[in-house]
């Protein structure tokens, strides 16, 4: 598995995958720096971060991934002595590294950016969120590759960026987040933030601050991960009787 996952990884070195490892958390971090700066940097830098920025860029990640074994029809992939079950298990696997990557960036550069302003987040705090953010955004990896395999670049993009929107603004401060799995990091971002998704500090009091709901966000969009990349996987597979 880890050669397949350096031949995937291989492949993406004349794409745009390595660029959006630093362009997109630079992008989020002197957006936040030029409208927020000061004190709210970090929190503002958050809020990009995990309503617009990073969905779009896991997508394109996802999408640019496939998009060269698509325009051959798969034919390099199906002519590899290997199963492709092994095959999309190395996509999602590379893909998840990427992510790790860019979060653990993230995280880097908004805890320097805290130290320039003069006023940082608890180094816990932080830590927590981007874990939050990893865990969460995991499970739609495989949803990604999937879309972009047989939806196209453009549209899985559109689709999974409108998703995390709605999840967003309608259902991430309802009772119904851990419904909607779009939602359950935003939700939990509640808590370990303190910031709702529109930016504003939660109120005192409020339930959103429970971090009671942590684990279970957490443990349910693992769940979804692994039932989303078991169905995928499947689906990829049915190309060997093509």
């Amino acid at each position: 598995m880890l050669a397949i996952i350096k031949a995937e990884q291989l492949k993406w070195k004349r794409t745009f995958i390595p660029k959006l490892l630093w362009l997109t958390p630079l992008i989020t971090l002197l957006i936040s720096a030029v409208l927020m700066g000061g004190e709210y940097f970090q929190t503002g830098a958050y809020n990009w971060w995990y309503t617009m920025l990073l969905p779009g860029a896991l997508t394109i990640c996802c999408a640019l991934v496939i998009e060269k074994d698509k325009k051959l029809k798969y034919h390099s992939i199906l002519a590899l002595p290997l199963g492709l079950k092994k095959v999309w298990l190395g996509k999602i696997l590379s893909s998840g590294i990427w992510l790790f990557l860019i979060t653990s960036m993230f995280f880097g550069g908004i805890t320097a950016g805290g130290w320039l302003f003069g006023h940082s987040l608890p180094i816990t705090s932080s830590l927590l969120s981007s874990l939050v953010i990893f865990v969460t955004f995991l499970w739609q990896i495989p949803l990604c590759l999937f879309l972009a395999a047989k939806l196209g670049t453009y549209l899985a993009i559109l689709l999974n960026v409108v998703a995390n929107i709605v999840g967003i603004v309608v259902f991430a401060d309802g009772e119904l987040w851990y419904c909607y799995p779009f939602a359950i990091g935003a939700r939990l971002l509640c808590s370990t933030l303190g910031i709702l998704p529109n930016g504003l500090p939660v109120p005192e009091g409020s339930s959103l601050l429970n971090n009671d709901v942590i684990f279970p966000g957490l443990l349910i969009t693992i769940a979804w991960f692994i039932i989303i990349s078991l169905l995928t996987t499947k689906w990829f597979q049915k190309r060997e009787a093509k």
